[in-house]
């Protein structure tokens, strides 16, 4: 599995790499903000409660308090912004390690494991796109259907995770210590720490959710 290490550089994607990356799947998410004429007082508060449901809560603070005005004190607007941030994070990791078959010296082994992890990453991008998609088309569902929606949700950010995972064990091994190995986990165990974080709160919000249920 991957070694999610807590000693790692926190990193969030700016707001203008997201813009560059992925703009229209955070279109929603910017019409919202502006429209909204003024932050909620708790909704900092709100933010930094829900991270501490995550494994990773400073970079999850760092990542989401952007989206404040957004967010407000909503769990799905909450785990939206997680999901979308993922994605963003996600599609330039797949971006960079998509450059480094090119790297000089590159060894016949790590061009494989560069080659399975675009697939991994690939993988990962479609799923999380479908999970911003499915939630945001969930409208006002109830009952098994909102459930039904949810489980889709968890799925898809479940195996991005799971893709990610396997991305970085791909370059296990003394055979693959090195300078593309260290670029491209270090990348991926970053963006794994995003995801595992937006999954946290998609699981925050199914279950709170649920909760509620009569």
């Amino acid at each position: 599995m991957l070694p999610l290490s807590h000693s790692l550089h926190l990193y969030c994607p700016n707001t203008n790499t997201m813009a560059k990356l992925g703009l229209h799947l955070l279109l929603l998410l910017c019409v919202q903000y502006l429209a909204v004429k003024a932050v909620s007082p708790d909704s900092a508060n709100f933010i930094r409660a829900s991270c501490r449901a995550t494994r990773y809560p400073a970079l999850c603070i760092q990542c989401l308090s952007s989206y404040s005005s957004t967010i407000q004190q909503s769990e799905r607007q909450l785990a939206q912004a997680a999901l979308s941030v993922s994605l963003a994070r996600a599609r330039s990791t797949t971006v960079f390690v998509s450059k480094m078959t090119r790297v000089s010296g590159i060894k016949p082994r790590e061009y494989q494991a560069v080659k399975d992890c675009i697939e991994n990453m690939g993988d990962t991008v479609d799923q999380l796109s479908q999970s911003i998609s499915e939630l945001g088309h969930m409208g006002q569902a109830r009952g098994q259907d909102f459930l039904w929606h949810m489980s889709n949700v968890q799925t898809w950010v479940s195996t991005a995770l799971t893709n990610e995972n396997t991305c970085v064990d791909g370059f296990a091994g003394r055979v693959m210590e090195g300078n593309v190995k260290v670029a491209i986990k270090n990348r991926v165990i970053n963006v794994a720490q995003i995801t595992s974080n937006a999954l946290a709160l998609v699981n925050r919000f199914a279950e709170r959710h649920k909760a509620a249920l009569p």
